[in-house]
């Protein structure tokens, strides 16, 4: 018998792309049971747009906006009832194939939760540089990951959940802004098994401007900081501790040579020079790699615009480290990026 699906989305003033997430709901080889939209006190047409597709979704409408999209979801939850829940974003488009994608993936094993594949909808050069971020930790970090069981993102706009497990392992807190990372934190901690699914596609409206996608970055790192300050008993099971280690300090020994460039290129130019020379080749293989793997040949033409944007991505996660961790100051600001 098949597994019932529910598809959960939180929505807030997304008039401009909530069709397209709808339609592609509804466009699924395999239908979900359930469509339920929280809208989140929009103030513009998003509830017209809602309510035009009559009783194929279930709407419910709140009168004031929440502040946080965790809070939407778990007004949402209280209305699941099926086998498996699908988290995604009111900006994001579902493959036709990904209920279907999800569902065998979840027979293969005893899977708690899934996490698919996250694809850019292509707008200028900023998106195909999130793009490339895409590829390299999807097609490489992922896979790795999935291999010693320490997958430790379950991305928001790409994931499904047994219901029951959902419900059993997560309490929802507010008190950050990263939701997808702390509800993938509690799912390790309870040990339960989480997988990822590439062929599980999504497309999701990237931030289209330098301004919205370093805010989002900040969000980001922040949000990561916290979830990991606030989980640290996950750094006790070994799998997670290498992975978590490695990506962290990577990213503030990154962080530090960045932010003092003008001082080490000052007083060691040839080192500096190395040490950067090396870090654009290292980047450059592994976007090779996953651009030849996914055969999204295009993005070497981003490679120089992509390092210059990760020098600040590395820049940006050493501050952040520095505010939430020695300074103990927890960023709590959403900076929802513009809809295109």
């Amino acid at each position: 018998m098949e597994q019932t699906t529910t598809i959960l989305i939180p929505a807030y003033n997304e008039e401009k792309g909530i069709k397209k997430t709808i339609d592609s709901c509804l466009e699924q080889t395999i239908k979900p049971d359930k469509i339920i939209v929280v809208n989140d006190g929009s103030t513009d047409n998003t509830l017209n747009i809602l309510k035009s597709y009559g009783d194929r979704i279930k709407i419910i409408n709140l009168k004031k906006n929440t502040g946080n999209k965790s809070k939407a979801q778990e007004i949402g939850l209280k209305h699941i009832n099926t086998d498996i829940f699908i988290t995604t974003d009111a900006d994001t488009r579902l493959d036709s194939e990904y209920i279907k994608t999800i569902l065998k993936k979840f027979k293969e094993e005893d899977y708690s939760a899934i996490c698919g594949y996250v694809k850019s909808d292509r707008n200028n050069w900023i998106t195909r540089i999130r793009e490339i971020n895409y590829v390299v930790s999807q097609t490489i970090y992922k896979k790795a990951q999935t291999k010693i069981d320490a997958l430790f993102i379950l991305a928001g706009c790409s994931s499904a959940f047994k219901t029951k497990d959902f419900k059993e392992v997560v309490s929802f807190e507010h008190d950050n802004i990263t939701e997808d990372l702390d509800f993938t934190y509690k799912f390790k901690l309870a040990k339960k098994k989480i997988g990822y699914e590439e062929n599980a596609i999504v497309y999701t409206q990237d931030p289209n401007t330098l301004k919205s996608y370093f805010k989002q970055i900040y969000r980001w790192y922040s949000g990561g900081w916290t979830c990991l300050k606030k989980n640290k008993e996950i750094l006790k099971q070994p799998n997670n501790a290498l992975i978590l280690s490695l990506v962290y300090l990577e990213g503030l020994i990154l962080g530090g040579v960045f932010i003092l460039a003008p001082f080490l290129l000052f007083l060691n130019p040839i080192f500096f020079m190395y040490f950067i020379g090396l870090e654009f080749v290292l980047t450059s293989l592994a976007l090779s790699y996953g651009a030849i793997k996914k055969k999204e040949y295009h993005l070497f033409l981003y490679i120089p615009h992509h390092f210059v944007i990760h020098i600040i991505n590395e820049s940006i996660f050493l501050l952040t480290f520095i505010k939430e961790i020695i300074l103990n100051k927890t960023n709590m600001v959403w900076n929802k990026p513009k809809r295109y």
